[in-house]
């Protein structure tokens, strides 16, 4: 069905005719061609979406260390950084954001930067009633939270998700939250790109950017579509002020809900994974392919039994779409897998020898093979308190390390060990112990204890091999 457009008055008129309730049967672009037009107002969506948005409140104790006047310069220069008494003292450490409630039995979405770490969380709904709420759901890698607040069988305002994938750029959207504390707030503005990269560490590569003003605040509020549905979930802002610059991100709402169902349904988000890996189709690429255009991701990796490998993708294919969506970059594909749902299929367009075909993959987890035999190291040795586990894609993926990364994976370190004082640091990977390749947590309990007071380490970190004598 052809889509149709609406300029900003002709749009707005729609809506206060129809009460936000369908699509006009005929539209044309229009302009304001008069004052009434131009007073015409946000207002009906507002009023029906605002309750569906709550404010999140926080609380947090944090230990840090007193000031004393040991920690003066002049002492430190002559006596060093640890010369006097040190303290500590705890305290509470406040913070806000704001949540969208999705479902009517008090199930509310927002960010997990939001709530990480909150001893207490405090709900506050559009009527100024107060709820404690529990997290059900944390997932550090989309930058998502569950919360549950207990309303005693009442049905709450709830917002129903947009089917993110058809948001155009020049859409107009609402952004309702809570900047800066100062209450409930709305803007408004366009979608301004998507697919957007916000420069944040997580698998989330695919922001939808908008010009509405996004403040600190707004974290977890509602960017809404012109139906009054539930675009995305407001996340990051571009800023060196901290205030809006008029460049905001947000989840797209496909995301969200697929990090909902699956989280709610498991305990735990367990996101599709389509086990291979490869580089973003530049003009150079293209050319040495014979392509006509760059676009799409030249696969060089696929992890055997994936769901890739079932599927029958091949080393040297180039992935262009998912589901006829056109992917540019790793981070594009990944994004498209990992807002699918397990179990479901879909369709990879690829060129394969500069001829196009179409695969069907079934999605699966990453898998958990070998077990992760979380290890924490003791005894006299230069790696007591490092915490280790092997390596397999899904526990990689935990890590935010390549899920083709194998071996034995330091997980953390105990604060003040032996482990800690060497340097040792989450993430490096332990690659040879007197001369032996370690492959496994095991090789690596029995390399260590094995050493008679001398050892050799090799540990690979970034990519880079480095390594250090210890006697004892």
């Amino acid at each position: 069905m052809k889509r149709q457009y609406l300029g900003f008055s002709g749009f707005l008129l729609a809506l206060v005719l129809l009460g936000i309730s369908g699509s006009p049967a005929a539209a044309e672009d229009m302009v304001p061609k008069s004052q009434a037009q131009i007073m015409l107002s946000f207002a009906p969506l507002v009023k029906k979406a605002a309750p569906a948005v709550v404010n999140i409140y926080t609380k947090k104790t944090v230990t840090e260390n007193s000031r004393t006047i040991f920690d003066d310069p002049f002492f430190k220069r002559f006596f060093g950084g640890n010369f006097g008494p040190q303290h500590q003292r705890q305290r509470i450490q406040n913070a806000l954001g704001s949540g969208v409630i999705v479902d009517p039995k008090g199930i509310i979405v927002t960010n997990f930067h939001v709530v990480n770490g909150a001893d207490e969380i405090t709900v506050a709904l559009h009527d100024r009633r107060e709820f404690d709420a529990r997290v059900m759901v944390e997932d550090e890698r989309t930058d998502l939270a569950v919360l549950k607040i207990d309303v005693d069988g009442e049905d709450l305002p709830h917002l129903q998700f947009a089917d993110s994938d058809r948001l155009e750029i020049g859409d107009l959207v609402i952004a309702i939250g809570n900047p800066f504390g100062v209450g409930q707030t709305v803007t408004s503005g366009i979608i301004s790109a998507l697919d957007r990269s916000a420069g944040v560490s997580n698998d989330i590569q695919s922001f939808i950017q908008t010009d509405a003003a996004i403040n600190p605040g707004n974290s977890g509020g509602a960017l809404l579509t012109m139906d009054g549905k539930l675009a995305g979930i407001n996340s990051a802002i571009f800023s060196k002020s901290g205030g809006s610059l008029g460049i905001g991100f947000a989840i797209p709402a496909n995301m969200v809900k697929a990090v909902l169902t699956n989280g709610l349904a498991t305990g735990k988000v367990i996101r599709p994974w389509l086990g291979a890996a490869g580089q973003a189709v530049t003009s150079d690429v293209a050319e040495g392919l014979g392509l006509e255009k760059p676009g799409g991701i030249l696969v060089n990796k696929i992890y055997p039994g994936s769901a890739a490998a079932e599927a029958g993708l091949r080393v040297g294919d180039v992935v262009i779409s998912v589901e006829k969506k056109d992917v540019y970059d790793p981070e594009a594909l990944l994004f498209r897998i990992s807002s699918g749902s397990l179990g479901k299929s879909v369709h990879l367009g690829v060129v394969r020898n500069g001829k196009p075909l179409t695969l069907t993959v079934k999605l699966q987890a990453a898998p958990e093979t070998p077990a992760r035999n979380i290890t924490t190291l003791k005894g006299r040795e230069p790696l007591s308190g490092a915490v280790i586990g092997n390596l397999s894609p899904a526990h990689a993926l935990d890590l935010g390390m390549s899920a083709f990364a194998t071996g034995v994976v330091v997980t953390d370190t105990v604060k003040g060990s032996v482990a800690e004082r060497y340097g040792i640091r989450p993430r490096d990977i332990l690659y040879m112990i007197n001369g032996e390749k370690i492959t496994n947590v095991k090789e690596a309990v029995k390399a260590l204890a094995d050493a008679n007071g001398s050892w050799e380490i090799a540990i690979r970190r970034n990519g880079r091999t480095l390594s250090f004598k210890v006697t004892l």
